[in-house]
Formats: structure tokens, sequence, C-alpha cells
């Protein structure tokens, strides 16, 4: 399977990490990215793991981080859309495709 992000998901991604290590540390970032990585990683073995969303999404809790990350399954490829902070405003990336 092939995995693709989303350019603004790339974007909140790197909003994300540069927060950790400005409030963090950079260890706390580095561990924030590897996080991403290695659920990435469990989205290509497993793709149908996250919850059902609207419009043909799924969404998959971070387990260390209070993050999502939104996605889209299309045949053999799956696109992140969203890396979505628990707290943000309902709807946060909801026009992305």
């Amino acid at each position: 399977m092939k995995i693709g992000l989303h350019p603004e998901a790339e974007q909140d991604l790197l909003d994300a990490a540069a927060f950790y290590e400005r409030e963090g540390s950079p260890a706390l970032a580095a561990r924030f990215v590897a996080e991403f990585k290695r659920m990435g990683a469990l989205l290509t073995d497993q793709p149908e793991i996250g919850s059902p969303r609207s419009r043909g999404r799924r969404g998959l809790a971070m387990s260390i981080f209070p993050y999502t990350l939104i996605y889209r399954v299309e045949g053999d490829s799956l696109r992140i859309l969203v890396v979505k902070h628990d707290s943000r405003r309902p709807g946060y990336g909801g026009s992305r495709s």
C-alpha cells in the first residue's frame, strides 16, 4: 500500500513538532515524529484500523500524543489528510481531500 500526505497535513505535522520542540525539547519533538511514523506504518499494514468518519474518511488516534490522523483509503493508496490536535475546533481540516 502506498501512503501519501496532504500538503496541509504535512504542515500540521511540522507545526506540532515545532510546538513540542519549543515548549518541550528537541527529544520530545523527535518522539512525536517517531510516533507519527509508527502510526503511518501501522496504517500501511492495517488501513481499516481507524474509526469510520464522514465522507469515507477514517481517524486513528495517536497513543502517546493528543493527535488524531484523519485519512482516506482509495484502492491501494492511503492519504493522510489531517494531523489534528484533539483539542482543536471540531471540523478542523474537514475540507481537505
